[in-house]
């Protein structure tokens, strides 16, 4: 009970995003879908569910498939436990390891990475994200300067900025929670 898999499926949300990302008006998607404006609005607000047909219709109007809808739905819940993963192998030599800790499409996301990081690689997010160093130490480059965090540590790093990290001490776990891209929370810093 409460495990994500087990709650059916809120396609609405997907829709709207798919609609919203096309800037396409509920009118349009009903001229191309054959479906009803207000048939449509029931399936974006969770107040109807489609049928496979109806579905279809609305993915073909979407310019996607009813999979891939079905595959970006959310879960009908409102709490959602992730259970930790038991890594098969452990030790200095384990592969790093990225875990979603907030499934589906949600304004918020979660992530732990354990182990090694690539260094190389250089992060900017739209939104607002915080780093927690629940083990071990990193090193982040942000704006021009170095830090090292370390166990208990916190990085908050306001949306835009470019930056990138490593793992200094194996085993290093590292939370990342941002609000999520599809979400609008940057606000005009420029005042």
């Amino acid at each position: 009970m409460g495990d994500h898999k087990e709650q059916p499926l809120r396609v609405g949300a997907a829709v709207r995003r798919r609609r919203r990302a096309l800037n396409l008006t509920l009118a349009v998607v009903a001229g191309r879908s054959g479906l009803s404006v207000p048939f449509l609005s029931q399936i974006e607000n969770d107040r109807a569910r489609p049928s496979r047909s109806s579905l279809e219709k609305v993915a073909d109007a979407l310019r996607t498939t009813a999979v891939e809808l079905l595959a970006a739905a959310d879960p009908a819940c409102s709490v959602d436990v992730v259970r930790a993963e038991v890594p098969e192998t452990a030790g200095p030599q384990a592969a790093p390891r990225v875990r979603a800790l907030v499934r589906g499409h949600h304004q918020l996301h979660a992530s732990e990475f354990t182990g090694d990081h690539d260094a190389g690689r250089e992060f900017q997010h739209r939104n607002d994200e915080l780093m927690y160093v629940a083990d071990g130490a990193v090193e982040i480059e942000a704006e021009g300067r170095a830090y090292r965090l370390v166990r208990g540590d916190t990085m908050y790093l306001t949306g835009g900025v470019r930056h990138r990290w490593r793992a200094t001490v194996p085993e290093t776990r590292v939370i990342v929670v941002a609000v999520a891209e599809h979400i609008e929370a940057v606000q005009d810093r420029t005042r």
